[in-house]
Order: structure tokens, then sequence, then C-alpha cells
């Protein structure tokens, strides 16, 4: 009976929870034109009083002397700011809504080992994380699942759409792996020889792929789903945060031939110099995170970018994974450059930096011609506080703007102003 109950409050909670979503954006309509903008392309220098061209959902010109195509609609966004769209590369939006209804989250699966599974799958496009997670500028999320060894694959989703498949950017951009925590030495060594004996089955059924022409009889899906990480084509996002879990980690993928990227990354600073040699990419979770240990300086968390990037280490920032708080992502790169990172490296860490590491470096995280026309108009820079998000654009799409957020503001702004003067708030502006 309880579980009938529950169901059925959470069938209650998501048509509640969703009526407020954000009507998807029609497909662009014809060319548009934003002029007058100082743009910041992060994959060159600033473009002042600059002009950006987009059609079909791409972008076709981008400069400062840039001629307007005949008949083109321009907006001028003069005094203002473009930007790309940020990524949220750690994210859960759309596969968990209210932590405390167990059929509400959906980010993990029965057993250790799962690499079939397609986290884009389970995404619910409806889901009123959207609209703020919009509102601060993330466009673009790679949804990471968990749970066990190898939750499954992770993919790259656009914020704006009817379906996951129509808002898919890359299902297959890392296979995810929860790489074993060292507290226990028996239950490490352990888990290491399962991670070995795996990669060893799947690379020979690879083999027994290869020599069949795909055509088997005896069909796995797991081994299957790790043939495109076997042959390289798709990197392994390992979650660690300790050193010798890194270290580990980045010694196993040297023997075994494999290109991996450090999802977490806590201890990054102690072994700098180890990942710049070795030239590990790493996605930072907790830039606003407290230190691990009593004897730790209580910045570690928020200097350990700026030890990265002095380092030379390939890095970006992710922040953590809740849906509730990934609008926090700006923020997380502001922490680091009020601790010294250079403005332009944080911005690249949440656009430019993720989108390269995880390949969908050819549609998002910079602004080129030929790229999705996915980009902010601003008041600032995003990473500070009082930016704000005048306007969002997904591959042409002009989203719309409001969120459960700005609603709440604008509604009890206009309960202050009906409010009779001499009362307890009222007379407000």
């Amino acid at each position: 009976m309880r579980a009938v109950f529950t169901a059925a409050l959470a069938a209650f909670l998501v048509t509640a929870w969703s009526a407020e979503a954000q009507v998807p954006a029609p497909p662009q309509s014809g060319t548009i034109a934003v002029t007058g903008a100082t743009i910041h392309p992060m994959s060159g220098p600033e473009i002042q009083n600059g002009t950006i061209v987009f059609e079909n959902g791409v972008i076709t010109a981008i400069g400062a002397n840039v001629q307007v195509p005949a008949g083109a609609r321009t907006i001028d966004a003069s005094g203002k700011y473009i930007y790309p769209g940020l990524i949220d590369s750690n994210s859960s939006v759309g596969l968990s809504e209210i932590g405390g209804i167990d059929v509400m989250i959906d980010l993990n699966e029965f057993g250790n080992v799962n690499p079939n599974m397609r986290a884009q799958v389970a995404f619910h496009p409806e889901s009123r994380h959207i609209g703020t997670t919009r509102a601060a500028g993330i466009l673009t999320v790679v949804l990471t699942p968990s749970g066990g060894l190898i939750p499954g694959m992770t993919a790259a989703l656009t914020l704006d759409g009817w379906s996951w498949d129509q808002m898919t950017i890359s299902d297959r951009t890392g296979m995810l792996m929860n790489w074993p925590g060292a507290g226990n030495e028996n239950q490490y060594d352990n888990a290491l020889r399962e991670i070995r004996a795996l990669i060893e089955e799947a690379r020979a059924y690879e083999r027994q792929y290869r020599a069949n022409n795909g055509q088997l009889r005896d069909t796995d899906p797991r081994l299957e789903a790790m043939i495109p990480v076997i042959r390289g084509e798709v990197p392994i996002i390992v979650s660690a945060n300790e050193v010798r879990q890194m270290q580990d980690a980045i010694t196993w993928a040297e023997e075994e031939g494999f290109d991996i990227i450090l999802l977490g990354g806590r201890d990054a600073d102690l072994i700098a110099d180890h990942l710049a040699r070795t030239q590990t990419p790493v996605l930072l979770t907790s830039v606003q995170g407290a230190p691990a240990r009593g004897w730790s300086p209580y910045d570690q968390s928020f200097t350990t970018p700026l030890v990265l990037h002095e380092a030379g280490v390939r890095w970006g920032i992710s922040g953590g994974s809740s849906a509730p708080y990934a609008n926090r992502l700006p923020w997380e790169a502001g922490t680091a450059v009020a601790y010294g990172l250079p403005l332009d490296e944080a911005m690249r860490a949440v656009t430019l930096y993720p989108a390269q590491f995880l390949g969908i470096d050819d549609r998002v995280g910079s602004l080129e011609v030929g790229k999705d026309a996915t980009f902010l108009i601003t008041t600032g820079n995003p990473l500070e506080y009082r930016t704000q998000i005048e306007q969002s654009f997904v591959q042409g799409r002009e989203l719309d703007m409001m969120n459960a957020h700005r609603e709440f503001y604008e509604r009890y702004s206009e309960k202050l102003r009906q409010m009779p003067p001499g009362t307890a708030g009222g007379g407000g502006r």
C-alpha cells in the first residue's frame, strides 16, 4: 500500500513540479545578427563592438567588421557582453528531482558494472531545475550516473528541447569509473583485480567482435558497450580524489594504454607536477569545498585551480553534481578568481576546457564559425555574482528566461507593492 501511495505522490509531484517548466523554444527561423557587444569567444581574444551572425542554429560569422546579411533580424547589444554558454560537466540535472522521494531520482542501476547504461535516456526534459540552471548561464550539461564500479556512460545535452534525443549533443562523452577507495588494503586490491579482469574480458570480447564482423551468437551488452573504450574512441572518466587513487589510476591507464580524465581531484594540488608531466586532465568538483584534513590550509580548495594552472596541468571546473545547486557552477569558478586565478582561465575552465576534454568542442565551449549558436548576452562576466544573464540562445533558439526563482521574486515583489503603506513591509518599491 505504501508503495502505491509513494508512486501516486511522485506522479502528482512530477506533474506539479513540471507545471512551470519552460516551453522549448521553436527552431531558429531566418538569420539573426547580434551587434555592438563585447564578444568573448574563449578560443581567442575579446572582440570589441563585435557582431555575431547565426543561421539554422550555427554561427556563420563573428568579428568586429562583420557585414550584417540583408534581411537578417538585428539585435542591438551595445554595452552588453557575449559569452559561450557554460558547461556543467558533472551534472544530475534532469536525473534527480526531489531528493526525499526515491522514484524521482534515477542516477544508478543495480549491479557493480554497468557500462551499457546510458544516462541521457533517463533525462527528464521538463525538470524544474533546468530553468534555474539556465538562468546561471549553464546551457550544456554532462550527465554523470553514480553507483558501483562502472555506473555507465556519460552524455552531453543542451538544456532546451522536447525530448532527450533532441537535446543530446553526444551520447558517449566518457565511460565513468569510480576508482576504489584505498582505506582497506584487501578490498582495494580486490577491486583493482576486478578492474583488470574486466578490461581483459572486454578486450577478448572486442577481438571476437572484430573477427566476426560484429556478428556474435552470444552477446553481452556490458562488454559490447565497452568496445569503443577498448578501441580508444571514448575516454574513461575516473572519479578519484585522494593522492593514491589518482596516482594509481594514472599508472593503470598508462599500462593499459587508455586516455583518462580525472573527476574530483580534491588532492590534485599535491601532485600537480605529476599531473602536468603525464598530461592527465582533471575536472575539479569542489572549489568551494572545505579542507579534507586538519593540517590543510583553509583555502586549499580555493587555490587548487591556481596551483594547477601555474603547474601547466590540463584542468577544468565541474562543480558538484547536485541538481538543485547546479546554478552555483559560476561561483565555483569565481571563487578561484578571488584566490588568484586569471579571470579568462576561470571562464575557459567552465567552457572551452571541459568541451575539449569530453570531445564536444566542435559544437560548444567557444564561439567560432561552424559551431552551435549557444551563447549568453550578459551585463558582465558570468562568474561575477551581480551579472545578469539577459538572454540565452541554444543552437540559435531564443530561450524563455523565466524560472522558478525569478517567478517567486516577481510574485512577492508585487505583494510588497500592493501592501498599504505603514503595514509591515508595505509600500515597497
